[in-house]
């Protein structure tokens, strides 16, 4: 009975784990297929299946050598253990012992080949499709090519060989020791001695045999050494023992000799190595390895006794050429070796004719800043709890004629934040598909309140601009994290209006078809058996995966790195998201990495489009000069499409990212130094200006304006960020990026004169905190139930002048409160004011014509009738009331009043016509 009962659990257990192992089966299986069908629909089934024939084009050479190879080497052991055993059963057995040298050969095979197909088909692929970069290292004057795309896959090799020979010696020495000392490989003779009857011989042929082998292995061993010892010679590019990243004096002077010596050494070594197995010399075993420790040993102690000794003494002067080449590689690796420097010199003031000669600078001056209006976006325009706005997107546009820079963000489904009651899974993937259109505002404008002025708001879009959507629906964006099944009978919940809700149906291409074999495939793929047994999916329906637009792109290019802001574009009525995608490197010589990140070298060198509707991806290459980005064009063919087939429309959206210049331009705080010496002593060190935001000191956000530069004819988008010294506050320059038209990806610095003093953005918020009349009214905000934000301080170039820009938002300590824009605060040199509209407030900072009171006419007719003037005398008196409200910090009267003196506006402009 208990037998019995041990089989069934022996049944069980068996058929439990084969249950397991077929539905892990099914569901790689079905991972296979939809990934195929899904790259299929992309158009982009190539790009999946490169990295598979890769894998098989260098895997099943691989195995077949590896196997031929492991085959011969085992065969030959058990052959001459069936040559040497005494046992006759051993020497019969030879085919059942072939047949087991197949099978481990097979395996052993087989694991490597699989190591060496999943590990190196990049680099593999890197070194056959290399492109010349036609930049030269300075010590072995090698291309760059050969560090970024040969050298890792030679090293692949050699640290491959490097394992696999030590363990072929070692297994050499077990097998055939075990084979020598066996009882069934030796033979035994009458003793002439007393004692034991017999003597046991010991058979040498098989040491013979074994120190053959083993001299040849050692020989390849010390070969592949010395391999590795050349290679490891062109490391010290990279070597972080100077002042600076790169080759030193001692490397180039010590290390580099040595390794030219080890070269020879090995070669030696290995010559010694063998002449000693054959003729069974330990001496010259022994001094093989003990040549190459020694040699090892002594560069050691040189490299140490040079660097101790010889540089540190000296080190600026030995030291100043490999700074010098660590100065311009690290520029090349960083995309800053063409940047244009240019003085900048205070010499104009700012008046009416300086601001009319800049009014596209001036009407672009951003007094919104992008945190407050997110949630004001989020309050406003989210409509319904499951619309959410991700984040604010900074962009241009050419609105009604004008180039103006503008807020805008996708309105996106939220699934989290349906209510628990309709969180069921056919809302979840087959009714809440989709979200619906963008809010645009622009920077520079706000409403009565305070609030951004919306240029396109609502659902369905309304506008009054020039800026038309006619498909607003995003089946793909930032939060489409699900997979949705559309075209079910179910319907897709298009917008709410009023007390129902509207419906569509997808008309898009994209999506795989949901026949009765791809709903098992899906049932698998998901794990969830609804997509099987629902009535609502049709042969009609489609499945739309990799929805969320940064698990598209990297689903098709992995090797890229994106950008974590995507954006998104209104072009001919559709919206379209735009990532930047960029190639990057670890490998580039004499190249200081950044920061943590172990990147010495990337560039921006692809724009992704991602139709929000479709879910239409295409990459465009935006730097042809980047010869990674040329390698990949190599690999895969088709990928990638050229800028200038990019649609105009498009392309008049594509921006600087702000990633990049973050990185360039806190690489370019120390490689602004050209000169060696100046460089070593960090004598004109640069920092990232630092400004205050929501009362935390911080380094100043690189920013997004519209602004003619100070030699420029007219203005531009541009990105910029102003640097201090690296202990002052003060300015000392400027970079800016620029990025309309041919303009594109062109670097620029501008210098402040070293005599003069400029305020930098921290010594003007301090000014801002010292001023009498702005921290007394920011104090008393504070204290009135509301709290004051102080947005980003946006230091603004103008001419031979800078402008200092500063918003500040009021918000009321309600729930659901929302921030409103109150005041503005200017500063130009020593002078600071706050008003409550950016024109009162250059008014006042540049001794203008005050602004009359917003909707009355300049002049005031004088035929107006009683009840006009009445309205006039009303306005005044509201307005004058809506003032005194802001300065005792009463936002609720300001709201109330400002709306009356609306109306009133409305009816006086009424009566005029």
């Amino acid at each position: 009975m208990v037998i019995i009962l041990k089989k069934r659990n022996i049944v069980v257990i068996t058929s439990v784990i084969a249950i397991f192992i077929i539905i892990g089966v099914l569901i790689s299986f079905a991972n296979l297929i939809v990934d195929i069908q899904w790259f299929l629909s992309m158009n982009y089934l190539n790009v999946f299946f490169k990295k598979f024939l890769t894998q098989i084009m260098i895997g099943i050479p691989s195995f077949i050598i590896l196997f031929i190879l492991s085959y011969f080497y085992l065969n030959r052991m058990v052959k001459d253990y069936a040559k040497f055993a005494q046992d006759i059963v051993v020497k019969k057995g030879y085919r059942r012992f072939r047949n087991i040298v197949i099978a481990v050969s097979f395996i052993v095979s087989f694991v490597i080949s699989l190591f060496i197909s999943s590990n190196w088909w990049n680099d593999y692929l890197f070194y056959v499709n290399s492109a010349n970069f036609g930049v030269r290292d300075p010590i072995f004057n090698e291309d760059i090519s050969l560090y970024m795309f040969r050298l890792p896959f030679l090293f692949d090799i050699y640290e491959l060989l490097i394992v696999i020979i030590p363990i072929l010696i070692v297994a050499t020495i077990i097998v055939y020791g075990l084979m020598y000392l066996s009882d069934k490989t030796r033979f035994y003779e009458i003793s002439d001695r007393g004692g034991n009857l017999f003597k046991a011989i010991y058979n040498k042929d098989i040491l013979m045999i074994a120190f053959r082998q083993i001299a040849i292995l050692g020989f390849v061993f010390f070969i592949v050494l010395a391999l590795g010892f050349y290679l490891k010679s062109y490391g010290i590019l990279y070597s972080r023992r100077g002042v600076a990243f790169g080759a030193s004096f001692t490397d180039v002077h010590v290390t580099l000799i040595f390794y030219r010596i080890l070269i020879f050494a090995s070669i030696l070594s290995g010559v010694l190595f063998m002449l000693g197995a054959f003729k069974q010399k330990l001496k010259y075993i022994v001094a093989s390895p003990i040549i190459i420790i020694a040699i090892l040993i002594l560069s050691t102690i040189s490299q140490a006794v040079v660097q101790s000794f010889v540089v540190a003494p000296n080190e600026l002067d030995k030291e100043k050429t490999y700074l010098k080449y660590n100065i311009e590689y690290t520029k090349r690796a960083f995309g800053l070796i063409n940047v244009a420097e240019k003085n900048y010199y205070l010499k104009k003031d700012i008046d009416k004719q300086v601001l009319n000669e800049n009014k596209d600078t001036v009407n672009n001056i951003r007094i919104n800043d992008y945190r407050p209006v997110n949630q004001i976006y989020n309050q406003l325009q989210g409509i319904r709890l499951y619309y959410k706005f991700n984040d604010i997107d900074i962009d241009r546009y050419t609105i009604d004629g004008n180039y103006k820079q503008v807020f805008i963000s996708a309105r996106e489904m939220n699934l989290d934040n349906l209510n628990s009651q309709a969180k069921n899974w056919i809302n979840m993937h087959l009714k809440y598909t989709h979200g619906y259109g963008v809010v645009i505002s622009t920077v520079n404008d706000v409403t009565a309140t305070g609030q951004p002025d919306l240029l396109v708001k609502n659902i369905p879009p309304t506008t009054d601009t020039n800026i038309k959507i006619i498909r607003p629906e995003i089946y793909f964006g930032e939060l489409t994290n699900s997979y949705a099944i559309v075209n079910t009978k179910t319907g897709e919940f298009d917008y709410p209006s009023g007390d129902t809700n509207k419906e569509t149906f997808y008309k898009g291409k994209s999506g795989i078809p949901m026949t009765f074999l791809n709903k098992i495939f899906f049932t698998a793929y998901t794990g969830d058996f609804k997509i099987l047994l629902s009535t609502d999916i049709t042969s009609d329906s489609k499945m739309l995966i990799y929805r969320n637009i940064k698990d598209r792109v990297e689903k098709i290019a992995p090797f890229l790195i994106y950008d974590d802001d995507p954006y998104i574009v209104v072009d001919n009525g559709k919206l379209y998201w735009i990532i930047d995608a960029y190639t990057y490197s670890g490998n580039y010589p004499y190249s200081e990495p950044y920061a943590q990140t172990g990147i010495n070298y990337i560039r921006n060198s692809v724009k992704v489009v991602v139709d929000a509707y479709t879910g239409d991806v295409n990459y465009y290459i935006s730097d042809k000069n980047d010869p990674v980005i040329r390698v990949y064009d190599g690999i895969f063919p088709g990928l990638f499409k050229g800028i200038d087939k990019m649609p105009e429309g498009l392309k008049a959206h594509i921006r600087y990212p702000q990633y990049l210049f973050d990185i360039q331009s806190n690489v370019y705080k120390n490689y602004h130094m050209s000169d060696p010496q100046v460089f070593y002593n960090k004598e004109d060190s640069w920092d990232i200006a630092k400004e205050k935001f929501s009362g935390k000191v911080q380094p100043q956000e690189s920013q997004y304006v519209i602004m003619k530069l100070p030699d420029g004819s007219k203005a531009e988008y541009i990105l910029m960020v102003p640097y201090t010294p690296a202990t002052k506050d003060n300015m000392v320059a400027w970079l800016a990026a620029r990025m309309d038209g041919d303009n594109y990806g062109k670097l620029v610095v501008y210098k402040f004169p070293k005599s003069s003093i400029i305020y930098g953005p921290m010594q003007v918020e301090n000014m801002i905190d010292q001023d009498p009349t702005i921290s007394k009214e920011l104090s008393l905000w504070d204290q009135k139930g509301s709290s004051v934000i102080r947005g980003n301080l946006l230091t603004l170039p103008i001419d031979d002048a800078m402008l200092y820009v500063e918003p500040l938002y009021i918000q009321s300590s309600n729930d659901n409160a929302l921030p409103e824009v109150k005041r503005v605060i200017l500063a130009y040199r020593d002078k600071i004011v706050m008003e409550d509209t950016l024109q009162n407030a250059l008014n006042k900072l540049f001794n203008l014509k005050p602004q009359t009171v917003p909707g009355l006419p300049q002049q005031a007719p004088t035929n107006l009738n009683q009840t006009q003037q009445e309205l006039i005398k009303k306005a005044n008196d509201i307005y004058n009331n809506a003032i005194n409200a802001t300065k005792n910090g009463n936002w609720t009267d300001f709201g109330k009043y400002m709306d009356e003196l609306k109306n009133i506006l409305n009816d006086l402009n009424n009566s005029l016509k």
